[in-house]
């Protein structure tokens, strides 16, 4: 007995023309390269933009941070004068009260150095508004014009 086999050729343009399925799959190829280029690229500027975004972040929370602290020194420098002249007027009595004022007067000085506040003196310098702060002009004939009396 013999068999009739028979074969199914499938018309496609592939088959027929192999120079046009390798310039298909050329084209192809070269697209998907161009969509990779193109992936890659805005990667690298979108992690570009992160690392700027993290870096300004970080600038403006050290900048606030900075800021925030400045504010609570000088919110505290008036407590401070008031401290020092609560001192002054006790004109150097030995008492509990005394005592007591010069701990907190002595705490609150340590605080303010450890948040970078420096103590400068200023009585007998020419008074510089960029250093000093005026609370008034007083007529002296023992100091020269703007020098700091007190």
């Amino acid at each position: 007995m013999e068999e009739n086999v028979q074969s199914t050729i499938v018309d496609t343009p592939e088959a027929f023309e192999p120079e046009a399925s390798a310039s298909t799959e050329s084209s192809e190829i070269e697209e998907l390269r161009q969509q990779n280029g193109d992936l890659r690229d805005r990667m690298l500027r979108l992690q570009a933009e992160f690392d700027n975004f993290r870096k300004r972040t970080e600038r403006e929370r050290m900048e606030f941070a900075e800021y925030a602290g400045e504010v609570t020194v000088r919110a505290l420098l008036p407590i401070l004068d008031d401290f020092e002249r609560a001192l002054k007027a006790a004109g150097g009595a030995e008492n509990e009260l005394t005592r007591g004022i010069q701990l907190i007067y002595n705490r609150l000085l340590e605080t303010l150095t450890k948040q970078g506040l420096e103590q400068v003196t200023t009585q007998g310098e020419q008074f510089d508004p960029h250093q000093h702060e005026a609370i008034g002009k007083v007529e002296s004939a023992d100091h020269p014009d703007n020098t700091v009396v007190q």
